[in-house]
């Protein structure tokens, strides 16, 4: 019964860590922290994954991520244009992946899609120290 209680309250614990850490950054966009780990062969440095969904023609303002963070971005469902630094901007279709090294600005993160929904996981490295993932331009 002990070991029963125990994962029940981790999943509780999970749970509303997962509901602290969701963010709506604009209207029809949703970001969800899912993992948040520290890497116990980098001091200093965590590993974190996070669901962004967009509804149909939704996106997320010009931004910045923390100046520690480097990004892999993947589409799963739908497609997302996007445009980071200097790059043209380019639609990334569900399976297709893309990086963002620290210091970059993402310019353009919008759903492709005005009737689809749009979700992609971004999995960060990051100072742990970092709380804030979307840091909107200014």
């Amino acid at each position: 019964m002990k070991k029963t209680a125990r994962l029940v309250a981790a999943a509780v614990a999970l749970f509303a860590t997962n509901v602290a850490a969701q963010q709506d950054i604009a209207p029809g966009a949703k970001v969800t922290v899912v993992f948040d780990q520290e890497l116990p062969n980098v001091p200093g440095k965590s590993m974190r994954a996070v669901l962004v969904e967009y509804g149909p023609g939704a996106g997320s303002p010009s931004h910045r991520h923390p100046s520690s963070a480097f990004i892999y971005a993947r589409v799963l469902e739908g497609a997302i244009r996007s445009k980071v630094n200097d790059a043209p901007e380019r639609t990334y279709k569900a399976g297709e992946s893309w990086t963002e090294k620290p210091g970059d600005h993402h310019q353009v993160s919008h759903n492709a899609s005005d009737t689809e929904p749009a979700k992609l996981l971004a999995i960060f490295v990051v100072d742990t120290d970092d709380s804030k993932i979307v840091i909107p331009d200014k």
